[in-house]
């Protein structure tokens, strides 16, 4: 009994030890489906009429917020995992359509969980191309990414709210 406790406890302080380190991919990694189920239940909460909706002029729509979001995920989880962006063979527009629009979201999120998949904190300090041709360290691109998610859903729940419309962090259980 002792001897099978003993093991139990080496595997699980072998397996502590493996996520220490990479403690920061390791939450990056962590995050993401959190973010992913928010940002795609937002998206699929929103009524396909409603993505040209935008709070005033100067305010982007919301199919436009789509795209960005699709757009940052693509842009960014390539420079983390040091793997070829997806590009699309048009580029997205905001009047694509709702459903296409959420297609290429979750799609975005795969292609993210494949890229931090592809990165552990050895490599944080490695130097990549940012936005505009501005080089920083990739560490500034994981942290981007994650500030963006958190970004993009208060952006997208506030237009759920003016439509109406509750996002989904604030909905009753199920």
């Amino acid at each position: 009994m002792k001897h099978a406790i003993c093991v139990l406890l080496f595997f699980a302080a072998t397996a502590l030890l493996a996520q220490e380190k990479s403690p920061v991919t390791s939450v990056a990694r962590e995050i993401l489906p959190h973010q992913q189920k928010n940002l795609v239940a937002a998206v699929e909460e929103m009524p396909a009429d409603k993505f040209e909706y935008k709070p005033t002029d100067q305010q982007m729509t919301f199919g436009h917020l789509v795209v960005h979001i699709i757009e940052s995920n693509n842009h960014l989880c390539s420079k983390i995992g040091d793997i070829p962006e997806i590009k699309a063979p048009a580029p997205l527009k905001e009047s694509d359509g709702k459903d296409k629009l959420v297609i290429a979201l979750k799609a975005s999120f795969e292609f993210c969980t494949t890229a931090l998949g592809k990165v552990d904190d050895s490599k944080l300090g490695d130097e990549v191309e940012l936005f505009g041709g501005r080089k920083g360290p990739r560490a500034f691109a994981l942290i981007a990414l994650t500030n963006d998610w958190a970004d993009h859903y208060s952006t997208a729940a506030m237009y759920l709210r003016l439509n109406g419309l509750l996002p989904p962090t604030a909905q009753p259980k199920k």
